[in-house]
């Protein structure tokens, strides 16, 4: 797995590359907590590249949307590709987890301007 960080105000673009998938997912948890720590107070992450989605990703998915929105901030899901997106659908998840077609969307919703 592959994870690059694009700071944009208080707001973590994390993009994501590869399997998130058990013995890959720690390295997220990793990465997000690592961006919350140096002040971001809601995560962006896009998911376009991930190649793999399994019970164990989906699991810290939802242990860091509950970790950030405890802290007072928002996780959002970006570009998901369909075989993400049904993974998601199935285990009932797309109306709890905040998902947006695209980063400018989801900067919008967070009313955050790139710079």
């Amino acid at each position: 797995m592959e994870i690059q960080n694009q700071p944009v105000g208080e707001t973590a673009v994390l993009d994501i590359a590869g399997k998130v998938t058990i013995g890959y997912d720690a390295q997220m948890r990793d990465a997000i907590e690592e961006a919350s720590g140096a002040g971001a107070q809601n995560i962006l992450l896009n998911m376009s590249r991930v190649s793999k989605l399994d019970s164990s990703g989906v699991g810290e998915l939802v242990a860091a949307h509950n970790r950030i929105k405890g802290r007072g901030g928002r996780l959002l899901l970006v570009a998901l590709p369909n075989r993400l997106a049904t993974v998601l659908q199935i285990t009932n998840l797309m109306g709890v987890l905040e998902i947006y077609p695209s980063i400018e969307e989801a900067l919008t919703a967070l009313d955050v301007t790139e710079d």
